[in-house]
């Protein structure tokens, strides 16, 4: 078993003025060569987006690509033709593919976006280019693991074209939960939101993260009130 812990101050910082995000791997002009990915996850951005503004068209192709609304709400257009918005409690899924282009944009114009986007390397390339959404229900979090990604299209959540799962809890103080991986192949990156919790050991405060390797199962417990993504990827 291998463990890195990332404390949130470790990660890279971007300021535009619009756009505030903190990434934990290399991004952008953000570049760190021990950071560069954890197997097939090879972006985690933390966004703050002021009010109205957003990103422009642009392409992507040959990622998974999905976003999580914390707070506020996100417009989403892209080529080939799905106009509409998220919010928190929803979850979107962009499988680029051959190629596509999109525009991101902060809904509202009096109030900040917070959100993650997380992208995924596919295990599959130059599929068709696809686009989901899902509404999901916030108490389905509450002190459970709420799946949100997988790989299959009869589970819960989206699926992906990769052999990975994202799950998202709240847990309430003093409760704990064991995951297990669901293949033996893959990897943990915990990114603890808020909050404290303790992982192998390892106490983990708001934005923390930690990246486990070769243990096919580990153990949270909520030391705080706290919330938390648990993302299982190959590692490729």
């Amino acid at each position: 078993m291998q463990f890195k812990l990332q404390k949130a101050n470790e990660r890279g910082t971007a300021d535009h003025g619009w756009l505030k995000a903190k990434h934990s791997f290399s991004f952008a002009s953000y570049y760190h060569p021990e950071k560069m990915n954890f197997g097939a996850l090879s972006v985690l951005n933390d966004d703050i987006i002021a009010g109205g503004m957003g990103f422009g068209m642009h392409p992507h192709d040959n990622m998974e690509i999905i976003t999580i609304p914390l707070e506020g709400a996100l417009e989403h257009k892209d080529s080939i033709g799905n106009i509409g918005y998220i919010e928190a409690g929803d979850v979107q899924v962009m499988s680029a593919g051959t190629g596509i282009r999109h525009s991101e944009y902060n809904k509202n114009k009096d109030k900040f976006l917070k959100l993650f986007q997380i992208w995924i390397m596919p295990n599959v390339r130059n599929v068709p280019p696809r686009y989901d959404q899902i509404s999901l229900n916030l108490e389905e979090r509450h002190n459970k693991l709420q799946q949100i990604i997988s790989p299959n299209k009869n589970e819960d959540g989206i699926w992906i074209h990769q052999n990975a799962w994202i799950h998202i809890a709240k847990f309430d103080a003093n409760l704990q939960t064991q995951y297990t991986l669901k293949s033996k192949d893959n990897g943990i990156y915990l990114l603890n939101i808020s909050g404290e919790i303790g992982v192998l050991d390892q106490l983990l405060e708001s934005r923390d993260a930690i990246a486990i390797t070769n243990k096919e199962e580990i153990e949270i417990k909520a030391i705080t009130d706290a919330e938390f993504l648990i993302i299982e990827v190959p590692m490729i």
